[in-house]
């Protein structure tokens, strides 16, 4: 039986001198960097693998588009400028 490694998250007392409100936003700023409400939505329901690898290929194509469209818009935006 394998074991799953966690997002090992913790704030203590100490790091936050005892402020429980910083120490509540350090923590929600922690989960979110550890991206476990992500990871909890996303195991939420089962998703076939070719329909990850799908979906992952069709958000790397939109990406690539999108810095497509914005190295020529940096391009058309040096052409007025000059």
């Amino acid at each position: 039986m394998s074991r799953r490694k966690g997002a090992n998250v913790k704030v203590t007392a100490r790091e936050c001198r005892g402020n429980h409100e910083k120490m509540i936003r350090k923590f929600i700023k922690k989960c979110k960097k550890a991206k476990i409400l992500e990871q909890v939505r996303d195991r939420r329901y089962f998703k076939k693998p070719s329909d990850v690898k799908r979906h992952a290929k069709q958000a790397a194509i939109r990406r690539q588009k999108r810095d497509v469209a914005k190295q020529k818009a940096k391009e058309a935006a040096r052409e007025r400028n000059s």
